[in-house]
């Protein structure tokens, strides 16, 4: 292992210029020995990038270097500079992952671990690699948080260099900053970052409107400018008249915040410019308030529009009072209060952490924030189904907009805008959303899809056997709500899916003279070897799904010991049934051609991946299915049979005005409700009208048509 050499080891003339620079930055706040482990960082990586270059022309070391000197910026340790700077090399130069532990320790290499592409696995799509490399971040960031500052440095300078890159892959990239990577800035706090990155993204990926909204910028009119002028002035004299020591910041909007306010907001230009912002930057909390009571004894404060982020902060640990005021000149003015802390934390989010070294409360607790939410991250890929939806669950996870509600304890929690009372629950624990039923929002009962908004209680109810269905996924919109509805879900599915494949298994084998039971256990344990199945449960399943033959496992099963020839799984109607609920989810749908319901005589038709679709006896498609009485099962009723069931009914009535209404009002007091409803036919006297009802059984249809046939103005129904 190579020694760590001293700072002076290398003479810093020989050092390129471009790396002189960063080293005079560290050397501000690194120590000496620090100082030369990041200079030894540089020497391996200009080594082992020797001879590569970007697209630019310039020496590929020159981009590590920028990103390094990003982080230097926010005064990060050492180690996260090193890794910065040998972030590429694992991945494009034959640098060993050992020489770097063993240079700088275990720490620096899963760092660079952490942000090295994934570059071995093949991937279907673009969209999947991409989505699976962040998946690889977000594991990497749960272990250390420097692992994210050193990609949103790494994507910073990227866009600052943009224009190298060929135009689709400039969109691509900026469209994937816009989307990903500047959220993720926000939602860590650092707002300095973000920024840059979105104005970066605007100007790639919209270069003619970036163009004409930077120059309407740049040409403000000179009275505007003298009124924020004499604004600051006013503001600026009230405050020191009232004993405060402050800063006091007039703040430019950037091109894309008034580009996006133009968009979702539906405003012109003016309109969004049409208002002076202000930041006053003071010692302590307490002369936040003082402050505030200062702005508005200058001028009036608009109603509704003061915001206390102090008292509660946002969910990225930004801290600072805002509240509008009646502005002299005809105009709103914003102004925003903090300490010189809350302003460091807001501009820089987690990156404050390392610059304080006593710690502070404020910028542990923004830390901290961004902990929780990277486990809870974590927690809801281990049940997304795949990377992109993973990635699809995150970008509704960044929403900018926050609602801020209360336990019945008191206890405040942060939610995106529009949540709703689901998402509340699952907030508070995934098992009191999986069995919530209602709730109490400031004492009232309210149903699960009422939506919330800031400073209510919210009490959840729940009951025992309360469960998520697949309608709970129309009422959230937290990724946490959404991914355990969809997990919950799935194992529902999983578990009907093994009882019914235990049963049409069951069926097979009594087919062949045999049971699961008599199968030896060894030769049951060989075949799911030789199928490459983990467990019992999972060839069940697929049974179930049709993606296994119950007759064909049957058989292999079966064979050693069995003269019994091997029979059709279907086995005709002597076979004994299957008796179904219609509950069975995932495993079990009703054909659309014929409509079954409770009562009817029924068979299963074993589809690949769909599992059992259910046809009546005297369907069309039923002659045709019988040529395959291996996928045939003999399926039947339960006695207790749950839910609501589509049938189609072709009814003939007379073409007047009204019509339409007398017949949806009986079958509405009928307990019936209606689907769809078509036109087939239309001439002068008679109409042929197509409804879709939805009846629990034979019997309630039959009382459906009974009522229909009392109207004097029909003339036929039939079911179809």
């Amino acid at each position: 292992m190579t020694s760590t050499p001293s700072a002076a080891a290398v003479p810093g003339s020989t050092l390129p210029a471009y790396y002189r620079d960063l080293e005079r930055r560290l050397s501000e706040y690194l120590s000496a020995d620090h100082v030369a482990k990041v200079r030894r960082a540089f020497e391996i990586g200009a080594d082992a990038h020797e001879g590569q270059a970007r697209r630019s022309g310039e020496p590929y070391i020159t981009h590590p270097v920028a990103v390094a000197g990003i982080l230097a910026e926010l005064r990060m340790d050492w180690e996260t500079l090193a890794a910065a700077i040998l972030h590429d090399a694992l991945e494009d130069t034959p640098l060993p992952r050992e020489v770097i532990s063993g240079e700088f320790g275990e720490p620096v290499a899963e760092l660079v671990d952490g942000v090295t592409k994934l570059d071995k696995v093949r991937f279907r799509s673009r969209q999947e690699a991409a989505a699976e490399s962040f998946r690889k971040m977000l594991l990497a960031m749960a272990l250390d948080l420097r692992v994210i500052l050193i990609k949103l440095a790494d994507r910073l300078h990227n866009m600052r260099t943009l224009d190298a890159m060929r135009p689709e892959s400039r969109r691509r990239i900026a469209r994937e900053t816009l989307e990903i990577y500047a959220p993720i800035a926000q939602r860590l706090g650092m707002n300095k970052i973000k920024s840059e990155l979105q104005d970066h993204g605007f100007r790639s990926l919209h270069p003619w409107r970036y163009e004409v909204v930077s120059k309407r910028i740049a040409s403000q009119p000179v009275v505007r400018r003298e009124s924020m002028t004499k604004l600051e002035v006013q503001l600026s004299h009230k405050l020191a008249s009232e004993g405060l020591k402050h800063r006091l910041i007039g703040r430019v909007k950037s091109p894309w915040s008034i580009y996006s306010k133009m968009r979702n907001e539906h405003k012109s230009f003016d309109q969004v410019m049409d208002v002076f912002g202000f930041r006053v930057v003071v010692e302590k909390v307490s002369d936040c308030y003082l402050g505030l009571g200062a702005v508005h004894g200058l001028y009036k404060p608009v109603d509704a529009r003061f915001r206390d982020f102090i008292a509660i902060p946002k969910l990225n640990g930004y801290q600072s009072l805002h509240t509008v005021l009646f502005g002299p000149y005809g105009s709103p003015v914003e102004v925003q209060l903090r300490t010189e802390e809350m302003d460091l934390i807001a501009e820089r989010g987690i990156a404050a952490h390392w610059m304080y070294k006593s710690g502070s409360s404020a910028s542990s607790s923004a830390q901290n924030r961004a902990h929780d939410w990277v486990r809870g991250l974590l927690e809801s890929q281990q049940d997304a189904g795949s990377s992109i939806e993973f990635l699809e669950n995150v970008k509704v996870d960044l929403f900018p907009d926050e609602v801020y509600l209360f336990t019945p304890q008191g206890d405040i929690l942060s939610l995106p805008r529009n949540a709703t009372v689901l998402d509340f629950a699952y907030a508070v624990h995934t098992d009191v959303g999986n069995h919530a039923v209602a709730a109490r929002v400031d004492k009232k009962l309210v149903p699960l899809r009422s939506q919330l908004s800031s400073g209510q209680t919210v009490e959840i109810i729940t009951a025992p056997s309360a469960a998520p269905g697949p309608q709970w996924l129309e009422y959230v919109v937290t990724s946490k709500a959404r991914t355990a509805i969809r997990h919950h879900l799935k194992r529902l599915e999983h578990e009907d899916a093994v009882k019914l494949g235990h049963r049409m298994l069951d069926r097979a084998l009594e087919a062949l003279d045999t049971s699961l039971d008599r199968v030896p256990s060894a030769r049951f344990e060989r075949y799911l070897g030789e199928q490459r199945y983990r467990r019992m449960e999972d060839l069940l399943a697929d049974i179930a799904l049709g993606n296994r033959m119950p007759a064909q496992v049957a058989q292999v099963l079966s064979a050693e010991g069995s003269a019994t020839p091997a029979q059709p799984y279907g086995g005709g109607m002597a076979s004994e049934q299957i008796l179904i609920t219609g509950t069975e989810r995932g495993v079990l749908s009703f054909a659309g051609c014929c409509h079954p319901i409770p009562g009817d005589d029924i068979m299963g038709y074993l589809t690949t991946g769909k599992g059992v679709v259910v046809h009546r006896l005297e369907c069309r498609n039923v002659s045709e299915y019988r040529k395959s009485p291996d996928r045939w099962v003999p399926i039947g009723w339960d006695r207790q049979v749950e839910g609501d069931y589509k049938v189609a009914l072709i009814i003939e009535v007379e073409n007047r005005p009204g019509v339409l209404a007398q017949v949806a009002a009986a079958v509405a007091e009928s307990d019936s409700n209606i689907d769809s409803v078509e036109y087939r036919e239309r001439d002068v006297s008679m109409a042929v009208l197509h409804f879709m009802i939805e009846v629990r059984h034979r019997k309630h249809l039959a009382d459906v048509i009974r009522r229909l046939r009392r109207l004097s103005v029909l003339h036929g129904v039939q079911r179809l």
